[in-house]
């Protein structure tokens, strides 16, 4: 299987499948527990229809957002998700000179592999930096300082990850940051000899973020003792209302699901939440970012920017989001896969497959901008 027989995100997931070691497209793929909240995240879309209107005359379609100020020319941004590097050599370069490319938000994580510094000079685009609530409070001033000194406009905190999920995929294969795989997981590895050439011939992984705090090189840190040891179980509202002080701009909360949780967000000074379940990695079981949507954005959609992640595999998923007030999406897998099997290319080739799918999409419903999108084009179905 080649990029150019790739022509959805199955595709794409299948060719990660062939070029990747077992553990690594497992930890990509795997979500907590018995990995419910992870396939509802897609379900979801399916308990409504779409309905169009005809004879609009539309030729052109304006897909272009603002979100926390920023424009975007499509309305699908690429969230920040970790330790990209290992999966293909190019990593969040790849991720910032497709997002540029096609005019949309990109994003650098905690645990990215290059730093907030080097994306900024890929793209003049706009950029998230996601960030982890640790214990010391100085760090997480010295991070946001540091995003600030780098360009970034969009700070995001993740607030569903105090602890981290019950990956049992991971732990089949003794998957781990660093290396500590299991006879399984190493045999796995030993017949994709491609990948290890790939990432033995390149420079050294890291975490330019967190280099001078967690020591992952040597051993004595590692990703799972770093979500247990140096974040904040004890995080509360008081805090973050201090950060979004500190910062004094742009403030997303990512992985926020109530109305209670958004209206307090907004108290707090908050410019945008993330509706999100961390792809079906945290709490199995919990609704998806798509049940959600309509009941928060009635409540809080005129006061606040609402994005929505988890499960978007399609043009026709991000319409139906748009229809209930979304202000964007943030995609995960949809680009990590196609980045693990062609590196840019891969995920050029995935942008430009759901931009074709949304103008599509958005003539088939008569829709000549975003904003003619509305409830009113979608119809749930009888539970």
């Amino acid at each position: 299987m080649r990029l150019s027989d790739c022509h959805n995100f199955h595709d794409f997931r299948r060719l990660a499948k062939q070029r990747l070691p077992g553990p690594i497209f497992n930890y990509i793929d795997g979500a907590a527990d018995d990995e419910v909240t992870y396939r509802r995240n897609t379900s979801s879309f399916e308990t409504c229809d779409l309905l169009p209107s005809v004879l609009r005359g539309v030729s052109d379609v304006d897909m272009s957002v603002t979100v926390m100020g920023q424009k975007l020319a499509m309305p699908v941004y690429c969230s920040p998700t970790a330790l990209q590097r290992l999966f293909h050599h190019e990593g969040e370069r790849a991720v910032a000179h497709a997002a540029g490319k096609f005019g949309t938000m990109f994003g650098v994580s905690s645990l990215g592999t290059i730093s907030l510094e080097e994306a900024r000079q890929i793209s003049n685009g706009p950029q998230v930096y996601q960030f982890y609530f640790h214990r010391d409070r100085g760090l997480n001033r010295e991070m946001m300082a540091r995003a600030k000194q780098a360009g970034v406009q969009v700070m995001m905190l993740t607030v569903d990850s105090i602890t981290g999920g019950n990956r049992e995929r991971d732990k089949r294969t003794g998957f781990a940051i660093p290396f500590k795989l299991n006879l399984s997981g190493m045999a796995q590895f030993a017949v994709k000899p491609a990948w290890a050439i790939n990432y033995f011939t390149h420079e050294k992984f890291r975490l330019p973020q967190l280099d001078s705090h967690v020591d992952m090189g040597s051993g004595t840190m590692s990703i799972s003792r770093y979500f247990t040891e140096m974040l904040d179980p004890a995080m509360n509202w008081d805090d973050v209302a201090d950060m979004v002080k500190i910062w004094g701009g742009q403030f997303c909360l990512k992985g926020i699901m109530t109305v209670e949780d958004a209206r307090r967000a907004i108290d707090i000074g908050c410019t945008g939440i993330v509706l999100s379940n961390h792809g079906g990695r945290q709490l199995d079981g919990s609704r998806s970012g798509f049940d959600q949507l309509a009941e928060i954005v009635d409540a809080v959609g005129d006061r606040i920017d609402v994005m929505v992640d988890g499960g978007i595999q399609r043009g026709t998923h991000v319409l139906k989001a748009l229809s209930l007030g979304a202000k964007a999406v943030g995609v995960g897998r949809y680009y990590l896969f196609p980045l693990a099997a062609a590196g840019q290319a891969g995920v050029e080739r995935a942008l430009l497959q759901m931009r074709t799918e949304i103008e599509r999409g958005m003539k088939l419903m008569g829709a000549a901008s975003v904003s003619e999108l509305s409830a009113g084009n979608l119809r749930f179905r009888a539970s």
